[in-house]
């Protein structure tokens, strides 16, 4: 949703600021909450805003949808920040995610109440918690493939990579030392290494999509994750070959821990959920009733064409 709806009116979270008269965020002389539980905001300081909660109170956090704005995102937490018993509040539009300090008087229903009234969708404890934990687990897969795709791109770089495009290099001396390198027994440590790093950036990093691919095999489907998955297994495999035994053939274990980079970042800055599971997306989807979308009264303007 925009900052006003479809029909040009306002939203339900317009009209929750507008009858408690909550000022816009960033606005000076922010207010504590009506319980006088939250000690002074530390206004006239720089840096970034800091409340004191007091250690009795509990802390409950929420998984909502309908956060797409940074005007919204501020004006939620500046209306959860006023209800009674509530200390503080912090909302963010990023991963739909709500974190309340509030007092043990205050329960987590009457929270949930002014949530639906500002006309959000509230997802049970539960779901909360797991899209959460998803998001978390989505964060680590991309910090594992971009750091083991970094130390095996290094090695690469530096010395394979050389010895593979001399033409490039103009010092001889050095490609026929790197070359020497690889002839040695050195080189089995050097792709053990290298392996090692490879399949553990993919296993650990592309683990939700390898374990799709497999139910997607076992029930005789050909998805593009299961080619993806056994492409790069293929490579690997083809590597690791070339790397060990008398199998004439290049190592890449490069091409490996690039591809599994690109398919991480792009799983979670593209098109796809990371706290959702496509296939349960799917099933999701094939169970809501058709006429779904026709529940939300259209407003009809020119006549009604």
């Amino acid at each position: 949703m925009s900052e006003r709806d479809h029909r040009g009116g306002e939203t339900p979270l317009d009209a929750v600021v507008r009858k408690r008269g909550i000022g816009a965020p960033g606005e000076s002389g922010e207010t504590d909450s009506p319980g006088g539980e939250t000690a002074p905001i530390d206004a006239g300081e720089p840096g970034p805003r800091t409340v004191r909660v007091p250690e009795a109170h509990d802390h409950d956090t929420f998984s909502v949808e309908g956060i797409d704005t940074d005007r919204r995102e501020g004006l939620l937490a500046a209306v959860l920040r006023d209800v009674d018993g509530v200390s503080d509040a912090s909302v963010t539009a990023r991963n739909g995610t709500v974190g309340v300090h509030h007092d043990p008087s205050l329960s987590r229903d009457a929270l949930i109440e002014v949530l639906a009234e500002c006309g959000l969708i509230v997802a049970p404890g539960d779901e909360a918690f797991e899209a959460r934990r998803a998001s978390q687990f989505a964060s680590a897969r991309v910090a594992v493939a971009v750091l083991f795709g970094l130390m095996v791109a290094t090695p690469y770089v530096a010395v394979l990579y050389p010895t593979r495009v001399e033409w490039l290099f103009y010092d001889p001396v050095t490609v026929q030392y790197l070359q020497s390198i690889l002839d040695s027994q050195m080189t089995t440590h050097f792709f053990i290494n290298l392996g090692a790093l490879s399949g553990i950036a993919f296993l650990v990093a592309c683990g939700p999509t390898v374990r799709r691919a497999l139910a997607a095999a076992r029930d005789a489907r050909f998805t593009n994750e299961v080619a993806f998955v056994g492409g790069l297994v293929a490579l690997y495999g083809y590597s690791t070959l070339a790397a060990f035994t008398g199998f004439e053939g290049a190592v890449h274990y490069d091409l490996v821990a690039y591809a599994v980079v690109v398919a991480t970042l792009w799983t979670q800055f593209g098109v796809t959920d990371t706290a959702v599971d496509p296939a349960t997306g799917r099933e999701s989807a094939a169970e809501a009733p058709p006429d779904a979308e026709t529940d939300e009264p259209v407003a009809m303007t020119d006549g009604g064409r």
